[in-house]
């Protein structure tokens, strides 16, 4: 059932959200600073591919990653944090769209703070 959800997550803009995600995380290694961003952003478009069957496990992040936390929640983590939410509440819309839904609502809190997260099968 995850592999279907998963083929189906793909096709329906799981790709895009990755796409995206990946290309802001080049945008941010650019930089020596935002490296550590852009690496998390590189994962989390991974996990944006195949969503179905991994969980997000929250660790204590280290001084200078709670600053890029900060920096990064101000400057564009709660725009993509309410686009995640935004494009869950119009897939909770229809009862089969639920399941995706519930993945976009997952991956909301990664993408408003992703330093400090990891990811579990």
């Amino acid at each position: 059932m995850k592999t279907l959800g998963n083929i189906i997550w793909v096709v329906f803009g799981g790709f895009f959200s990755a796409i995206a995600l990946f290309l802001e995380g080049l945008c941010w290694c650019i930089t020596i600073i935002g490296i550590p961003v852009g690496v998390k952003l590189f994962q989390l478009a991974g996990f944006v591919i195949w969503p179905f069957g991994k969980s997000v496990v929250a660790t204590k992040p280290s001084g200078f990653k709670t600053v890029l936390n900060v920096i990064w929640a101000v400057l564009f983590g709660w725009i993509n944090a309410l686009a995640f939410l935004i494009v869950g509440l119009l897939y909770c819309i229809t009862i089969i769209g639920i399941p995706f839904g519930r993945q976009y609502f997952k991956m909301a809190h990664f993408v408003l703070l992703p330093l400090g997260n990891s990811f579990q099968k």
